[in-house]
């Protein structure tokens, strides 16, 4: 059996770190200037902890914003708890940083968006050592690969 490094889990890691240190600073010290954060998640995500008239309107994601009005922002390793105003109604949110889908700041136009790739089932053979070349690498995307050309002048 072959070992493989597995860039695509490696970088989610390394993503989710990011957004777990820039939310300890936002805890910390405030959202600077004028940034603000579009948070997309998955609400089925078994640790996801929101109040259940807002998973029933929101069954398998929702978009939160972070930018005038939120309390209680408290930043974990596996997550971050936070309240918001829906409608006047404040409701405590738990998000855990494996439920992210996306997460975007349009005031530097930032984004981050996590992927999953399908796990197929366990085969019945073993797995051949040099598997063929697939075209459809569209199908087996763990990562999303940023292209450094778009940020040169």
């Amino acid at each position: 059996m072959s070992r493989r490094i597995d860039y695509g889990s490696l970088m989610h890691a390394a993503m989710r770190g990011l957004i777990q240190q820039v939310l300890a600073d936002v805890a910390q010290n405030g959202l600077p200037g004028a940034h603000h954060f579009f948070i997309t998640f998955d609400t089925m995500h078994p640790d996801v902890e929101l109040a259940d008239w807002l998973s029933d309107r929101y069954p398998a994601e929702m978009t939160i914003v972070i930018q005038h009005w939120y309390d209680h922002l408290e930043v974990s390793d596996e997550g971050f708890s936070i309240t918001l105003n829906f409608g006047d109604t404040p409701e405590p949110l738990y998000i855990p940083y494996d439920a992210i889908k996306t997460f975007v700041d349009p005031s530097v136009e930032f984004g981050l968006r996590f992927e999953t790739a399908e796990v197929p089932d366990e085969p019945d053979e073993p797995d051949d050592p040099e598997p063929e070349p697939d075209d459809d690498h569209a199908s087996r995307k763990e990562g999303e690969v940023v292209r450094l050309d778009s940020f040169r002048k």
